[in-house]
């Protein structure tokens, strides 16, 4: 007996804020997004740790060519750090390796707090996606082999504590893109004297967008298509944060073309490109030229006919 074919993949856009439950990789939660929506595309936009929950965005159709702006953007955790425990991968996900009392004070965590914030190197962790030669650091991690990992810049911009409850210290970050929080409590421990690591881990913002407006992956398992569909934001929210070019119907078949068009009144610079109400993609403004970077083309038949309104 032959297996059930499957539906054919529908063409819906648009953004997903979705609350990731702790226990499964983004990866695993994309998976369960797809099922549900069938896209044509669909991608995450940040990975969370599988011990993290919290917001993760999904770009589903025409939503995808703007990803990058998510994953650029800064994020806000709040995280649960446990000092006096440290493990093979810096949460609690991982096997002890070293345990020690945790003797100092409030004052002692303010201060070495202080310590953290601003931009820095980080030395990411050895069980991570990273790559080394193709292959993730995980990899080599698992089987004992050590690569070399590089350090890479980070910004915290903000890093208070919430709640004091030794050994547990609940922290509000706010960070760049790239930044490990796992590291970033193990670094804490380390310069405490007694090691630590994440026992809890909340993603609750990025790139503008809030814990508070997202949605479980059971409340979309409960909801039929059109309930599911209703909880997509535009694709154009990925570039709200952008100044708005609206192109003239000739303009606009220039633009979709991929020929670039002028733009005087704008500084140089990315800008989010409309025909009308419709958006046709980005581009880079320059001495007054926009350049396509990204340009929406299947819209183009939209485009046309909204242009020609």
């Amino acid at each position: 007996m032959s297996a059930p074919r499957r539906p054919p993949r529908r063409n819906v856009d648009g953004v997903l804020l979705l609350d990731k439950p702790s226990g499964i990789t983004s990866n695993g939660a994309l998976s369960r997004v797809k099922r549900l929506f069938n896209p044509a595309k669909a991608g995450h936009t940040g990975t969370l740790d599988p011990l993290a929950s919290g917001l993760l965005p999904i770009c589903l159709g025409s939503a995808t060519r703007f990803a990058q702006f998510l994953l650029d953007a800064n994020k806000r955790y709040t995280a649960t750090v446990r000092f006096g425990i440290a493990t093979t991968t810096q949460d609690a996900d991982g096997d002890i390796v070293a345990t020690s009392a945790v003797s100092f004070d409030r004052r002692a965590l303010d201060a070495t707090l202080t310590k953290f914030a601003g931009r820095q190197m980080q030395l990411p962790p050895a069980h991570s996606a990273l790559k080394h030669a193709g292959k993730p650091y995980y990899h080599y991690a698992r089987q004992g082999i050590d690569v070399p990992i590089v350090p890479r810049e980070v910004s915290i911009d903000r890093l208070e504590v919430v709640v004091w409850n030794s050994p547990d210290a609940t922290l509000h970050v706010e960070c760049s893109k790239g930044t490990y929080i796992r590291t970033l409590a193990a670094d804490l421990g380390n310069a405490l004297g007694c090691g630590a690591h994440i026992a809890a881990l909340r993603r609750t913002a990025t790139g503008g967008f809030t814990i508070d407006d997202a949605v479980t992956l059971d409340a979309l398992e409960a909801m039929d298509e059109t309930q599911r569909d209703a909880t997509l934001l535009p694709s154009r929210v990925m570039v709200d944060h952008l100044p708005g070019l609206r192109l003239s119907p000739e303009d606009t078949q220039r633009f979709v073309r991929g020929q670039s068009v002028v733009a005087m009144a704008y500084r140089d610079g990315p800008i989010a490109v409309f025909a009308t109400d419709v958006l046709l993609g980005i581009a880079d403004v320059e001495n007054g030229v926009a350049h396509p970077r990204r340009v929406i083309a299947d819209l183009q038949s939209k485009t046309s006919s909204a242009s020609t309104q």
